[in-house]
């Protein structure tokens, strides 16, 4: 199964609302996500990036086109388990620590949490969060919150990790850490990359390039121009 390609999209659609005052958030988008993949995509905000991770996630559902997990399962086995997803806004848990967000997906997918804890310790040394354990979403930084949900989306080995701009609050800095993680653990653990960006200096850093503009998806393998 580990050739098997990860996402399959012919001729994806999203719309919202109906009639005059539809909006279409993406248009007749194909591509495919093959295992090992290092895929930025970039364009300007609401160009439809997110509504093509969400649906690439299998948490929204088209409205037109197909989408599949041909090496994955169905879309009710993607989650927790073979694909993980961090998300633009806020969405750590409020009541849980860093440590019990990091580790909740790996606890859903029946690993023993004396186990699951251990691996979101590995995490949280990766991503910058060593000593935050024990805090409360509310007592972090807007840029430790953001590292933490995308610590979150690497636990449990997933096979697929989307990013909606995971590098949105963080200083160039901090930015270049923390994809520097992500390519690592990605590379050890043989995950799939597929990030949503408008910096085209974190996007120069993947092997491959997709732009979207006004819904409507282009696929390349060449480097995005600045």
């Amino acid at each position: 199964m580990t050739g098997e390609r990860l996402v399959v999209a012919d001729s994806l659609a999203r719309s919202f609302g109906v009639g005059l005052t539809a909006v279409t958030a993406v248009e007749e988008a194909s591509f495919t996500v093959e295992p090992g993949g290092r895929i930025a995509l970039v364009g300007a905000s609401g160009s439809g990036k997110s509504t093509l991770l969400h649906l690439a996630a299998g948490l929204d559902r088209p409205t037109g086109g197909t989408i599949s997990w041909p090496a994955l399962g169905d879309r009710a086995e993607l989650r927790p388990g073979p694909v993980g997803v961090s998300f633009q806004g806020p969405s750590l848990l409020p009541p849980l620590t860093v440590m019990e967000n990091i580790a909740l997906p790996v606890i859903l997918a029946g690993t023993a949490e004396r186990l699951a804890r251990a691996a979101a310790d590995d995490l949280m040394d990766a991503f910058g969060l060593s000593g935050l354990g024990e805090k409360l979403p509310e007592e972090l930084s807007g840029g430790q919150s953001q590292r933490a949900a995308v610590a979150r989306a690497f636990a449990g080995v997933p096979r697929l990790v989307l990013a909606d701009e995971p590098t949105g609050q963080q200083d160039h800095a901090s930015a270049e850490r923390l994809i520097d993680a992500m390519l690592a653990i990605a590379e050890l653990d043989g995950v799939a990359l597929l990030i949503a960006t408008h910096d085209r200096s974190i996007a120069a850093r993947f092997g491959t390039h997709w732009t979207m503009e006004s819904g409507r998806l282009w696929t390349d393998e060449a480097p995005c121009s600045a």
